[in-house]
């Protein structure tokens, strides 16, 4: 912009105008304005709006969890079908590309999982009847054996008359342990009935598995979406399949290891033990906590001497400790690492939710979950800028 002056020599004298800092002091006004408006609403539409959204995403979860413990006789065995059905799905892969048809595979691995539990359920039936029968005599022995060591914990204010009346009396406790017959056969049908509802859904589940993954897929109208699906449904297979095969046989050696302790240190039925040790490690914290209070009041039982009654649970949680934090991630790798919080917390709600069985889904449940959240929000890092 230029103006011809009338005094001087006559030649044009140039005037810049700071276009830019008029622009900051026009931006600075409307910006008051609004802060003085937005001072007049204390609650403006977006943060309702927001408050809105969560309200119904709040009573859809309400809804949500209270089918599921409604409906928890026909999910559970479904829902631990679906999870035994994507743990196999590698391994129906590999039968696939050799070419078994659909329906032998589901055949082939259905049996397959009815035998490893056939198996598992025989071996654990005789001592648990067994169990069951000397439940008042195996009371009473844990009373008269536990009693002086309680007594001198002078902290703890239990004495021989805190079992005498009360809901604490021995009486009660050996008139509960004998109803346990009557508890186990009043939930042996709806047992039965889970566990057809489950083989059905899980031979049904790997016949279709393909089909069912297939339609899944295809309910995303575009091209990404369906990428990112099958990127999610492949991490799951893969997650689920390495993960629990690899526990599998970690947890399999590691019920051995206890076998060998509650022989060596005396215990009875020791193969029964090393089944309770394979079976409760596949539920973090909680059957680790149980399975060693269990074994010290086993060894309490049998040994007179505290550190000898001791020993086998000190043992079976040394080594189950370096197998969980040495081994385990060694083999596993960084990649396959767990937020050991969110899985403390899945297992309390699973199992609030739907008892032991829920306890056992929690871990997978967990898996399939975080394994969806990292495939929908990868880490992005970010590329420093060298200087070139």
């Amino acid at each position: 912009m230029t103006t011809t002056s009338a005094r001087g020599s006559g030649k044009p004298k140039k005037h810049f105008v700071d276009f830019s800092s008029r622009r900051r002091e026009a931006f600075a006004v409307v910006e008051e304005e609004d802060l003085s408006s937005a001072e007049d609403v204390p609650l403006g539409r977006d943060a309702l709006n927001v408050a809105m959204a969560w309200a119904v995403i709040g009573i859809f979860a309400i809804i949500f969890f209270a089918i599921l413990h409604y409906m928890a006789l026909i999910l559970i065995p479904i829902t631990l079908a679906v999870v035994v059905g994507l743990i196999l799905g590698l391994v129906a892969d590999k039968l696939g590309r050799a070419g078994v048809p659909r329906f032998g595979i589901a055949v082939i691995l259905s049996t397959l999982v009815f035998l490893v539990l056939f198996v598992i359920a025989n071996a654990l039936a005789e001592p648990v009847a067994t169990l069951m029968r000397e439940g008042p005599t195996f009371v009473e022995r844990s009373y008269d054996r536990l009693m002086p060591f309680l007594e001198r914990q002078h902290w703890l204010n239990i004495s021989p008359a805190t079992f005498q009346t009360g809901t604490m009396s021995m009486d009660k406790l050996l008139e509960n342990s004998t109803n346990i017959l009557g508890v186990v056969t009043a939930s042996l049908t709806p047992a039965i009935i889970q566990g057809m509802i489950f083989f059905a859904a899980l031979l049904l589940f790997l016949y279709g598995r393909l089909r069912l993954r297939r339609t899944v897929i295809m309910a995303f109208p575009n091209r990404r979406q369906r990428l990112i699906t099958i990127r999610i449904l492949n991490s799951i297979d893969e997650v689920l399949g390495y993960y629990f095969a690899t526990a599998s046989v970690m947890y399999f050696c590691l019920g051995i290891v206890m076998t060998v302790i509650a022989w060596l240190c005396g215990l009875s039925m020791p193969v029964l033990w090393g089944m309770f040790a394979f079976l409760s490690s596949f539920i973090p914290f909680l059957g680790i906590t149980l399975m060693t209070i269990s074994v010290a009041i086993a060894g309490i039982l049998t040994h007179d001497a505290i550190l000898l009654a001791l020993l086998p649970a000190f043992l079976f949680f040394t080594v189950h400790l370096a197998m969980e934090n040495l081994i385990f991630p060694a083999v596993m790798g960084r990649q396959w690492e767990i937020n050991p919080f969110v899985v403390f917390l899945a297992i309390l709600f699973w199992t609030w939710m739907w008892g032991a069985v829920g306890a056992m889904l929690a871990l997978p449940l967990s898996l399939i979950l975080m394994t969806v959240l990292a495939e929908l929000f990868p880490e992005r890092k970010a590329t420093p800028n060298l200087p070139g």
